[in-house]
């Protein structure tokens, strides 16, 4: 998926990018690129790669969940690595307030300098575990969405995501072909934080098999306050 097939297949779901997000995608994959050589950020470098294993499977949420993108939502993105989703979905919706919150210095560093390259305004990067952000009083049940991509089993991650969801907020896995049996493992975990999961959606990247799916979980009950438990716990004991 080059630049321009990128762009086609983001206008086939409506959404048609001006000349400043082309140029910011095309900065974001330079920067990248060019880090990379130096911070593990990404194993993905060919061009047409990272756009469509990074870039546009970052924004499905955005054509599968639309109504839950609202103008000027909240969003914070546990562990996002080099931006993903987050920044692909700044990108193309500006007037979220966007929250990233990761764990290791030298990624933020990255990102800090990435999103004032980019021009992103509404972007705070919070260096943390996620079980020490999710007991943050500043951090703890503020968002309106919580994403989370590539980074632990279901019932690990809805104990990192889950407390800093608003109530009647969202939270979204992007997640591989494994989700259906993840989730069954970790349905007693999302309910006792507060979840209920409301929608799995299948989809494929366009013109491959590889299957993705996208897990929509809305928080209806507040997290218990003892959740999440001490950074390396949840990973240890899921729920």
């Amino acid at each position: 998926m080059n630049p321009e097939v990128f762009e086609k297949a983001l206008l086939e779901k409506g959404i048609e990018l001006s000349l400043e997000q082309r140029k910011q995608f095309a900065t974001y994959y330079q920067d990248l690129i060019e880090v990379n050589e130096k911070v593990n950020l990404t194993r993905i470098t060919d061009e047409s790669e990272v756009y469509l294993k990074h870039f546009y499977d970052s924004v499905t949420p955005l054509f599968v969940f639309p109504d839950v993108f609202k103008k000027d939502a909240s969003l914070c993105d546990v562990g996002a690595g080099a931006g993903f989703p987050s920044l692909p979905i700044k990108i193309l919706r500006p007037d979220l307030k966007v929250t990233i919150i990761d764990s290791l210095g030298k990624r933020l560093k990255f990102l800090d300098q990435l999103v004032k390259k980019l021009g992103l305004t509404d972007v705070s990067l919070v260096h943390a575990r996620a079980e020490d952000a999710g007991q943050n009083p500043d951090l703890r049940a503020k968002f309106d969405i919580v994403t989370a991509r590539a980074v632990a089993r279901m019932s690990v991650l809805s104990e990192y995501c889950l407390p800093l969801v608003k109530q009647d907020g969202y939270f979204v896995a992007l997640k591989g072909p494994k989700a259906s049996e993840e989730l069954n493992d970790a349905k007693d975990a999302i309910k006792l934080l507060g979840g209920k999961t409301k929608k799995i959606v299948e989809l494929t990247l366009p013109n491959t098999d590889d299957e993705r799916n996208l897990v929509l979980v809305k928080k209806v009950a507040k997290t218990p306050k003892k959740y999440p438990r001490q950074a390396g716990t949840p990973n240890r004991k899921p729920l």
